[in-house]
């Protein structure tokens, strides 16, 4: 037989003593189109941010890229893993160690049947290497590399999770800082006119031509309005710390001159093809990439019931004279081959073999709850953007007739037409509306952010 046909041969019966089976990822399919209406097919790019032109966005976004702490750990976790994965394949190869050393010792003269009364002393000098190789017939240590490399693959998927997760946390915590900057601004406003009012209606009853409860209703309503203040500067004030640690600085370092909530665009996100969803998906990848190495898990554990096969081979020079220590009647060598097969562990094997089966099920519904999520997540988003818009042109609105409203009736006041009762119902309806459309153009941000992130934002597998 020919050293070809030899190696073919061994080529086939080392395939067929693979003790693991072959990974198949869980029955997930994607629905043919979304449920809820998207605008267009095209998927976000890697820069989706930049699509709301604000430049103070995008320098936020660069800062947290570089300094965020939960991506600096993410990384650092990539690095472990493959660090791990170094260390799983160094089972693969041989290992290999030298050594040499030298040994004085003195024989006993009590233990010595000789007469002699001289102390026998000796030395002993070697230089030895040593060779050791664990043939992995079983495919146990091949199995322990393929999940020590999927390991590493779902802390990449992780990495790109965390730059996601951090990327909108930015975006949704700088939006939600112009929209508190405009609600503060409308809330001034609103006191300073309150303030106007109150100073007429005080010249009035000076004059005798209010009553002091017209003034009382003015100053309830004034501290009303001032009232809600400062839990809105409490809250923005806030904001602007948990944005300090998201790009990376300690809030008493952190400066930022923001810009405002109506001077941004308003991107309109296409979701895209729905079968395309899973490969956009950090973390459907990273669940994906976790049960893969569990199902390497099962053959590595799989394995142990069968012998392990160990070569071992030392070669070297051990000498009484070192001026022989070189020469080949000082040459020594031995090959030694080892065959370990456990009889009894007490179940310790079957254990395992169980355990791994349980966690690559646990990990199969985990991956399928994530592609369901994934699928839901997109629903949800398109839902969240579609509505907003509806309630911002509802709110609009409304606020442009609560403001005609208003000015008809400083103007009746002015004229002795209506009483201070219409006047400042008016006011509250004003008020109301435009706190009410300054925060539906911040869910409207916040939901395009939320659907630019269950979109997976611009990552892709494979990039």
């Amino acid at each position: 037989m020919t050293r070809k046909a030899l190696s073919a041969l061994a080529l086939v019966v080392l395939s067929a003593c693979s003790v693991g089976d072959e990974y198949v990822r869980p029955p997930a399919p994607p629905p043919a189109q979304w449920k809820n209406a998207a605008q267009g097919n095209v998927w976000p790019g890697s820069d989706w941010w930049r699509q709301f032109n604000s430049p103070r966005l995008d320098e936020l976004m660069a800062r947290a890229r570089t300094a965020n702490f939960d991506l600096a750990a993410a990384t650092a976790r990539v690095r472990q893993a493959d660090a791990q994965l170094g260390v799983a394949g160094a089972s693969l190869l041989p290992s290999l160690s030298a050594s040499a050393g030298e040994t004085r010792a003195r024989a006993s003269r009590a233990a010595s049947t000789t007469t002699t009364t001289k102390a026998r002393h000796t030395s002993t000098t070697s230089a030895t290497l040593t060779a050791s190789y664990e043939i992995d017939f079983w495919g146990k240590n091949a199995a322990a590399v393929d999940a020590a490399q999927a390991a590493a693959e779902a802390s990449r998927f992780d990495l790109q999770t965390a730059v996601l997760t951090a990327q909108s946390g930015v975006a949704t915590t700088y939006f939600e800082i112009l929209g508190l900057q405009e609600r503060i601004r409308l809330v001034k406003e609103s006191i300073a006119n309150s303030e106007g009012i109150l100073a007429v209606f005080s010249d009035r009853q000076r004059a005798g031509t209010a009553t002091s409860l017209d003034v009382a209703q003015q100053e309830s309503v004034l501290a009303t309005q001032r009232a809600t203040l400062a839990p809105l500067e409490r809250q923005m004030r806030q904001d602007y710390n948990a944005l300090a640690i998201l790009t990376g600085r300690m809030p008493e370092e952190f400066a930022l001159v923001p810009e405002t909530l109506g001077g941004l665009a308003v991107p309109v996100v296409g979701a895209g093809l729905p079968s395309e969803l899973l490969a956009r998906r950090p973390d459907v990848q990273s669940a994906e990439a976790s049960l893969r190495a569990a199902n390497a898990d099962i053959a590595a554990a799989r394995a142990a019931w069968f012998p392990a096969i160990s070569l071992t081979g030392q070669g070297g020079f051990q000498s009484l004279d070192l001026l022989k220590m070189m020469t080949a009647q000082s040459l020594l060598w031995s090959v030694a081959s080892t065959a370990t097969q456990t009889i009894f562990d007490g179940g310790k094997i079957a254990g395992t073999v169980e355990q791994k089966r349980a966690r690559f099920e646990e990990l199969s519904q985990t991956y399928r709850k994530a592609v369901a999520s994934a699928f839901s997540d997109v629903e949800n988003a398109l839902i969240a953007v579609e509505m907003a818009v509806e309630e911002v042109e509802s709110q609009r609105r409304a606020e442009a007739t609560a403001r005609r409203a208003f000015e008809i009736a400083q103007a009746q006041m002015a004229g002795g037409i209506v009483d201070v009762t219409t006047v400042l119902n008016t006011q509250k309806t004003l008020f109301s509306a435009q706190d009410a459309l300054a925060q539906a153009r911040l869910s409207q941000m916040q939901a395009i952010v939320g659907l630019y992130k269950a979109l997976g934002g611009g990552w892709q597998a494979g990039k």
